[in-house]
């Protein structure tokens, strides 16, 4: 009697290969990251993936231990791996412009990841240039995929022809292994409170606000410090500040060790003109720190009640809802309680992964 074949196991996804280019605009850790967690999880679906992106961005993330291909992102070599693939996909406005340009004259599906927007942070000619590049990328993807709802509406309105809401799950870093009490030391907090803040040291951060609110905490005993990691443009006009009106904040620069430093802190402070993701907010509340943040963009949906949220620009708001959080421990435990239940709550890893896929398996139905 004969047996029976034995069947080779099934593809983890599709029809193999399905040959995906995910294109970074720039070495941004938010964007890296997460194309670093859907490269993983699609290469473990039998997904090919290259990523085209800044060489900076792969000695960061290592895609290629991930299971993809990079190649640098040159247009030439953008145009060369595009003209290979079944789906495109773009990471943030610039990305898609450029993924644009490279499938120009090619029947390949483009997605677009809006993961920020770039209007919100800019002014003058600077804004305008950004919504006409919003609306060419928003016109030219097949699929726009906002990581906010206020995102997925400015897609409509910028003319996408299908925009859905699409949160960024990113890869949970392992707990900071670090002694609070030797991290505050060495920032010199050791009895006093600390207050962070974590980002780039740009206008739309509001810091020039959090300045103001941190002139009055100088009326507190023991005075708090707010520490601020990040770089950018603005910090001699804030170094300039702090030492001419004897505030009570430090700037760390670039650090690499922000999760580290946010488990030490008291509270942790985000007075931003705009966000989406709110990457700093994210692992606040995630390691169950209080967080103070502005109630923009993308804030209020992610937080829920796992924060204190503030009016944008209101110095004595923010200044007031610190100054009430380190009165109140009680009150710190419960929002900290608060935060971690609404970060359980959040899409993980594979859920992001799982809903990319099912968008690229549509965009390959409509092409058969």
């Amino acid at each position: 009697m004969s047996s029976s074949p034995v069947l080779a196991p099934a593809p983890a996804y599709g029809r193999p290969p399905l040959r995906t280019v995910h294109v970074l605009g720039d070495a941004g850790a938010g964007s890296g990251a997460h194309v670093r967690s859907l490269t993983t999880g699609l290469a473990a679906r039998g997904v090919k993936v290259t990523v085209c992106g800044p060489v900076e961005a792969e000695g960061e993330h290592d895609f290629t231990g991930a299971g993809a291909l990079f190649a640098p992102d040159a247009s030439s070599a953008l145009r060369a791996v595009c003209a290979g693939a079944d789906v495109v996909h773009a990471h943030g406005v610039r990305a898609g412009m450029r993924a644009a340009l490279a499938l120009r004259g090619r029947r390949v599906p483009l997605v677009v990841s809006w993961h920020s927007a770039d209007g919100p942070g800019a002014v003058g000619p600077l804004e305008r240039l950004g919504r006409l590049l919003e609306r060419r990328v928003a016109r030219a993807a097949a699929v726009v995929l906002g990581s906010s709802p206020a995102l997925v509406d400015l897609a409509r309105l910028r003319g996408a022809r299908d925009a859905r809401l699409a949160p960024v799950a990113l890869p949970v870093p392992a707990d900071p292994a670090a002694d609070p009490g030797k991290v505050r030391a060495e920032l010199g907090a050791v009895e006093r409170p600390l207050l962070i803040a974590v980002g780039s040291l740009a206008p739309w951060r509001g810091y020039s606000v959090l300045l103001d609110a941190a002139r009055q905490w100088r009326a507190l005993d023991p005075v708090p410090l707010l520490v601020i990691a990040g770089e950018g443009p603005m910090r001699a006009e804030l170094s300039r500040r702090i030492e001419a009106e004897s505030l009570p904040v430090r700037l760390l620069g670039p650090r690499r060790d922000a999760v580290r430093l946010l488990a030490a802190a008291d509270v942790a402070v985000a007075a931003s003109r705009w966000e989406t993701r709110a990457l700093p907010a994210r692992e606040a509340l995630r390691l169950g720190v209080p967080l103070v943040a502005t109630a923009v963009g993308g804030v209020p949906e992610l937080v829920g009640a796992g924060a204190v949220l503030v009016p944008y620009g209101d110095a004595g708001a923010l200044a007031a809802a610190v100054t009430g959080l380190l009165a109140d421990p009680a009150r710190r435990a419960a929002l900290a309680d608060a935060g971690r239940a609404q970060a359980a709550a959040w899409p993980s890893e594979d859920d992001t992964v799982t809903q990319v896929l099912s968008v690229y398996d549509e965009l390959m139905e409509r092409r058969r």
